[in-house]
């Protein structure tokens, strides 16, 4: 699009990315039935050191309850509290996400020359908005394509937008409902933006997130997708 557009908008970090690493240990009948593994995982040491327990390479109960919670927090199953690889490849991108800080964009990989435009970036599994080069909200967490249904890539435009989208496919609510190419949209859920293995294309996002795009976009605003999501 030609030329800087200007609009209110705030410049918001990742609020609410940073997930606690001290992991309540309390639960419920059900929970405290399930089994939790004595086996130390591929990914202990990283695991461990992430969710702030000692860092020895070697599973103990303490250690297992605090993987369960994590596990259990983002849907990441089985709920056994081994260090798989799954559970690690959450944390990682967790990591990644955190380690953008406010300059998302610092390898230019998204254009600067569109004016006002969405970018997300699926291996970071990271979206921002900016005006040229200016960072406008974000970079916050998103949730996109599983493998198999990948969020497709390249650049798009937002052609329509509805704020209480059903899906007639999925048999659910898409609230805040952009699309941008061929059925796939920026959208809230409920889910966490961790929570394996993804959307069915989409690019899910917090309420919040997904009611300031509608606030700050409009139809014609441009998109770009890049990169490739861990696990696909």
């Amino acid at each position: 699009m030609g030329g800087v557009r200007k609009r209110a908008g705030v410049v918001l970090g990742l609020t609410g990315l940073v997930v606690p690493l001290a992991v309540a240990l309390g639960s419920t009948p059900a929970q405290a039935a399930e089994s939790c593994t004595s086996g130390t995982g591929p990914h202990q040491k990283q695991v461990e050191k992430f969710l702030g327990r000692p860092v020895d390479g070697r599973q103990s109960p303490a250690d297992c309850r605090a993987v369960r919670g994590f596990q259990r927090t983002h849907g990441i199953t089985p709920t056994a509290g081994y260090a798989g690889p799954l559970t690690w490849r959450t944390m990682n991108t967790m990591l990644a996400q955190r380690a953008a800080g406010r300059t998302p964009n610092k390898a230019g990989l998204c254009p600067t020359n569109k004016g006002r435009i969405a970018c997300v970036d699926l291996t970071r599994q990271l979206t921002w908005i900016q005006d040229g080069a200016k960072l406008k909200y974000g970079p916050v967490p998103v949730r996109t394509g599983r493998d198999g249904a990948e969020t497709r890539t390249g650049a798009r435009k937002i052609y329509h937008r509805n704020v209480k989208h059903w899906s007639t496919l999925y048999k659910v609510w898409m609230p805040y409902a952009q699309f941008f190419d061929g059925g796939q949209a920026f959208h809230s859920v409920t889910k966490s933006m961790w929570n394996p293995p993804g959307s069915a294309g989409c690019v899910n996002m917090r309420e919040a997130d997904a009611k300031a795009y509608w606030n700050m976009l409009r139809n014609g605003d441009d998109v770009f997708v890049y990169g490739r999501k861990p696990g696909t």
